[in-house]
């Protein structure tokens, strides 16, 4: 069974999957490369955050940022023994639907380029290649080389 508890702070469940996350992370990105969150970032105003648990154990991560005009998927990751369960998209499905609640249409992302598994789910799950957006935009173009960005209409 999958359940979605968000998260108002940061957990030891949180710091956790972060701490993993960004360990798979820094060995296939340099610094300049990587643009996840801070763990203290996650946990404001505009960012709902949610902890997934597969037969009660913390297996995966997510949130969504809510902008004026779009949202964005931040800091999403399912452990490897959890993949396959259905988890991933139980996440993304509750990130969708906030951003929907939020009134935004639009959700986006950025992952990267050996992010095989993400980008096989986002492509499944209905996301299209797009250029890059909102802060991504002032980034120096060396910074971008392994960043895929997406984005999908959720509402008309």
């Amino acid at each position: 069974m999958i359940t979605l508890t968000q998260a108002t702070a940061p957990t030891d469940a949180v710091r956790a999957l972060i701490g993993e996350l960004d360990a798979i992370l820094s060995a296939e990105y340099p610094p300049e490369q990587r643009f996840g969150l801070a763990l203290d970032a996650i946990f404001t105003p505009h960012i709902s955050f949610f902890v997934a648990e597969l037969d009660g154990a913390p297996v995966g991560c997510g949130g969504v940022a809510l902008f004026a005009d779009f949202a964005e998927v931040k800091r999403m990751y399912v452990r490897d023994s959890a993949r396959g369960h259905g988890v991933a998209q139980a996440i993304l499905a509750r990130l969708e639907a906030e951003t929907v609640a939020a009134g935004l249409a639009v959700l986006r992302l950025e992952t990267g380029i050996a992010q095989r598994a993400a980008i096989r789910l986002y492509e499944r799950a209905g996301f299209t290649i797009c250029g890059a957006f909102g802060d991504y935009l002032a980034k120096p173009a060396n910074a971008l080389t392994t960043s895929i960005f997406y984005e999908k209409l959720l509402a008309s």
